[in-house]
């Protein structure tokens, strides 16, 4: 049996015509995430693995900033450019490339500008080189680090993102990954908003499409292959508010670019956050058998925020769940119940209900007689 407890947001109107229906992307996959609290403010089918391509390079950079931070390395460090890395990422693979000789000897800074201005596969693979001995052997050690840092459909073959069947990432952990770069790794992270970057003579301009063309826009990386589609995870700051897109699946630069503008435009304009509920928040009071008190007031296990459309805010649903019979004795933090939020272009969240209190149970004398009473009152 379930028990029902519904709640109705006030109606907030949003001008903006293409959103009066709910907001869509023409993107396979897309998410947008605020910064700040992790809140997911729109997605479409983000939580499903799918080729990353060169946005794979945010995992690359990731792991020679925690090869620095642990004291492994340094950016004076050399790596020298092997043939392979020459002839899998250097310009006669027909690929981004940061332009190696063979056999030179690369700094990690230099090398670290090359993957996340230049894209460059050559300087990808000197790096896993460089620090796991073979590029294999760096893949494994990207997908491991993947799974400690939360990011459970990370699947790693390479360090360059191209294409392999078996290399996969969903957006919505390409968004976290973005969201851990800015917070964990500050010192490095201004390096995805430099604007070019030059290497043996020859200048190549970051290939980010909102840098300078949308306010606040600072990180982070493009990709594309066949196989992918061109993708963007991207991130911006308008006075203290950081938001986070990620986006693949479009069929060309341009619709990237113009996608991308839209989608960090509606991340600031369209979608907001809403605190629903706060953990000490009462949300409703459950019945209790053979309690000293005839209800417990019950409050989420967390802080409940939800990222949602303006537009969507009037059919915000909010329902409790609660089992058919909650005997005493009850601890103070105990689960009792589910929280279960739902609303238009967004997928529905479910957050524990648990006990406000302790409630002790009856004495024997008082739980015979509301035994009786249930007995006899059917």
């Amino acid at each position: 049996m379930r028990v029902f407890f519904a709640s109705c947001l006030a109606l907030m109107s949003l001008s903006t015509a293409w959103a009066q229906d709910g907001f869509e992307t023409i993107a396979d996959h897309a998410i947008i995430m605020d910064y700040e609290t992790g809140v997911i403010l729109f997605e479409k089918d983000a939580r499903k693995p799918a080729y990353p391509a060169s946005m794979t390079k945010i995992m690359t950079a990731e792991m020679v900033f925690n090869q620095i931070r642990s004291g492994a390395i340094n950016m004076d460090t050399e790596f020298t450019v092997s043939e392979n890395a020459w002839r899998k990422g250097g310009f006669a693979s027909g690929g981004s490339t940061m332009g190696l000789d063979p056999r030179s000897s690369v700094r990690v800074e230099d090398l670290l500008r090359g993957v996340i201005i230049q894209s460059g596969n050559d300087a990808c693979i000197v790096l896993a080189e460089g620090i796991a001995g073979s590029e294999s052997g760096f893949a494994d050690m990207m997908t491991r680090h993947a799974k400690e840092i939360g990011l459970e459909t990370a699947v790693f073959r390479n360090s360059t993102g191209l294409h392999h069947p078996e290399h996969v990432i969903s957006l919505s952990d390409l968004a976290k990954l973005a969201r851990r770069t800015i917070s964990d790794y500050g010192e490095f992270y201004a390096l995805y908003a430099e604007r070019d970057f030059e290497w043996n003579g020859v200048k190549q301009g970051n290939r980010n499409p909102l840098l300078g063309r949308f306010e606040g826009a600072d990180g982070l990386k493009t990709g594309y292959t066949e196989a992918s589609g061109y993708g963007l995870v991207a991130s911006a700051e308008r006075s203290g508010t950081r938001r986070i897109i990620a986006f693949n699946g479009l069929d060309s630069k341009s619709e990237r670019r113009q996608e991308g503008l839209r989608l960090m435009q509606a991340a600031f304009e369209t979608f907001r956050i809403y605190n629903l509920y706060g953990e000490t928040d009462v949300v409703t009071s459950a019945k209790l058998f053979m309690g000293k008190t005839e209800r417990v007031d019950l409050v989420p296990s967390q802080s409940v925020n939800i990222g949602l459309a303006r537009v969507n805010r009037s059919d915000l649903k909010v329902n409790v769940e609660l089992p058919k019979e909650i005997a005493a004795p009850i601890e103070k933090g105990q689960e009792i119940g589910t929280l279960v939020i739902s609303a238009p272009g967004m997928t529905e969240k479910r957050v524990p209900l648990v006990a406000a209190t302790d409630v002790g149970r009856k004495s024997v004398f008082g739980r015979a007689g509301e035994a009786l009473v249930k007995l006899f009152g059917g």
